[in-house]
């Protein structure tokens, strides 16, 4: 994590083609040898960052009051993961974006992004489960289950990485109207309809 916070303060400071693997060993205090130890490029870097970002939801959905049903379990995680000062520090959200636009323009970066996305999709696929099986007493899983809530999670998910992409598109402000929880919130809404009891 410290090379991957190394390698982000680079990227936003220098641009992501200005930055050599080197100057990310220097700035983490390692060796260039220890460096490609743990990655075999300098955009993987930001895996450790990317993944610990979006895992976050994954348990904040887990985390939410058993009572709640998927959809506002899914919303609580959101509004508990991406609301700046809650569950997130502002700067966070900052380095967030800076990252993701710069995940835009190289096919590397915007892979190391989609594969955390991945990554946090088959968390969430288990916490589904396992709130599943918990409110019917230990019955929700069955025969196909885990296919069916690989797909609600890959729903949701994309629900709001797409909610944050967009925001991190554009200049809004990450506690407005069109941050990134407003936007993931509408759309989880657009998904109500989504069988999430066969889920």
């Amino acid at each position: 994590m410290e090379i991957a916070r190394a390698a982000a303060g680079l990227f936003m400071r220098h641009g992501l083609r200005a930055t050599r693997a080197e100057d990310i060993a220097r700035a983490a205090g390692v060796a260039p040898r220890t460096f490609y130890r743990y990655f075999a490029g300098k955009e993987e870097c930001l895996a450790p960052l990317f993944s610990a970002g979006v895992e976050k939801w994954a348990e904040a959905v887990r985390d939410a009051p058993a009572d709640l049903s998927v959809p506002e379990a899914l919303r609580h995680g959101v509004v508990q993961t991406l609301t700046p000062g809650v569950g997130v520090r502002p700067e966070s959200m900052d380095w967030a974006r800076a990252l993701l636009r710069l995940a835009e323009g190289s096919p590397a970066l915007l892979r190391v992004w989609g594969e955390a996305c991945q990554g946090a999709e088959r968390t969430l696929a288990r916490v589904l489960e396992a709130r599943a099986s918990a409110a019917s007493g230990g019955a929700g899983a069955s025969a196909g289950g885990g296919a069916k809530f690989r797909l609600g999670a890959a729903v949701a998910g994309a629900a709001v990485r797409v909610a944050v992409e967009a925001w991190a598109a554009g200049d809004e402000p990450a506690d407005g109207p069109a941050g990134p929880v407003a936007l993931a919130v509408r759309h989880l809404e657009a998904l109500r309809d989504f069988p999430w009891g066969a889920v």
